[in-house]
């Protein structure tokens, strides 16, 4: 577990104290405060009887409450529903403002409206969507870019469909998120320099493609050039260039990862997808090798618990085969199905993890 910084807005007992007589919401997630008279700890806005000081002690979480011999009391575990509940809601409600702004709103201002501390609300959105604020921002402003540019009629009608003021603001954030001129994406890929190789490896047919930010394809198949097909699918007018000998060492480092997923794999990745995708290509990766976690886990790690089928759907649309670890994902009850690249595929990899090598 993380070591947790209090804030400095809680910093001492008489400050946490009158929270305490306050029941001050913003407080939660602070400290909470232990009852030495009932052995018992709750959360600062808790609507238990308000204890006497001199029988109050603080700690900064529940852990080192739990730690210290105190047990949750019995309105603190009807708090703790309570608290998700609210926190889903004031990320929401962040989220909503985010993608209904022109400009992505600073943290503070986002904090302000949630009654909490910068440094509070910066970690329960994080915890709650699987990335930052502004990493939020910047994957909604890439879909809305990205959608706007293939609808609209002119580069200019996307500027401000996509919430850019200015063109330059626009032309300075959109070769990053797209990796490449936006001119060139709308155009399906024209311009755009990706090297590609096809080889083979023991799951069978691999096509390694990259971009100029990175990695942007693995992928695995029966059928070498139905993998080439696939990759001229996604940008038909690229400049797709067949890899130099430099590229080839690449593309047997990638196959060195498939053969042994133990050896990890330090090269960038170009991941372009939704702010919901990414949350869970996000999510993936942090799954330790040798281990499998089911869709509903996904779906509760990135705070959407009911969002299980689009959990799915976004392992699915995963480009990025065994890097992004779609493989590591499972039905609740622990059959191995759903991969993009065959079920077979699937089931090999997680043996190879499972032995370590």
């Amino acid at each position: 577990m993380n070591a947790r910084i209090p804030s400095p807005l809680y910093s001492n007992d008489e400050i946490r104290w009158a929270a305490v007589q306050a029941r001050d919401p913003a407080a939660d997630g602070q400290f909470v405060y232990a009852v030495t008279t009932t052995g018992v700890y709750c959360r600062p806005s808790s609507s238990s009887r308000l204890p006497k000081r001199e029988n109050v002690i603080f700690f900064d979480t529940a852990c080192e409450a739990e730690a210290a011999g105190y047990r949750p009391s019995l309105r603190a575990s009807a708090d703790r529903t309570d608290s998700a509940n609210q926190h889903k809601a004031l990320v929401a409600q962040a989220c909503r403002q985010i993608e209904s702004s022109e400009t992505p709103p600073r943290l503070e201002d986002l904090a302000r409206q949630a009654n909490i501390s910068s440094f509070h609300f910066h970690r329960l959105f994080k915890a709650q969507t699987g990335l930052t604020p502004k990493a939020y921002a910047n994957a909604h402003r890439a879909r809305r870019m990205r959608h706007e540019l293939n609808k609209a009629g002119t580069v200019t009608e996307a500027i401000y469909e996509a919430g850019f003021n200015s063109n330059s603001r626009f032309y300075d954030a959109s070769e990053r998120m797209l990796g490449m001129p936006p001119r060139d994406y709308r155009a399906g890929g024209r311009n755009a320099r990706i090297q590609f190789a096809v080889g083979q490896c023991t799951l069978g047919a691999i096509l390694v493609a990259q971009s100029q930010r990175g990695i942007c394809a693995i992928l695995l198949g029966d059928d070498a050039e139905q993998l080439v097909r696939d990759l001229q699918d996604q940008f038909p007018k690229a400049d797709l260039i067949g890899g130099d000998p430099g590229f080839e060492q690449l593309v047997a480092q990638v196959v060195g990862f498939v053969e042994a997923p133990a050896l990890g794999l330090n090269l960038p990745l170009d991941v372009q997808g939704t702010a919901f995708q990414e949350r869970v290509w996000q999510a993936l990766q942090e799954i330790p090798p040798g281990t499998t976690v089911s869709y509903t886990q996904i779906a509760e790690r990135i705070g959407a618990p009911k969002a299980v089928r689009a959990v799915a759907q976004a392992c699915g649309a995963n480009r990025i085969a065994v890097a992004i670890p779609c493989h590591r994902v499972v039905r609740r009850d622990g059959d191995i199905s759903g991969y993009r690249w065959g079920v077979e595929r699937k089931r090999a990899i997680l043996l190879r993890e499972a032995r370590g090598s």
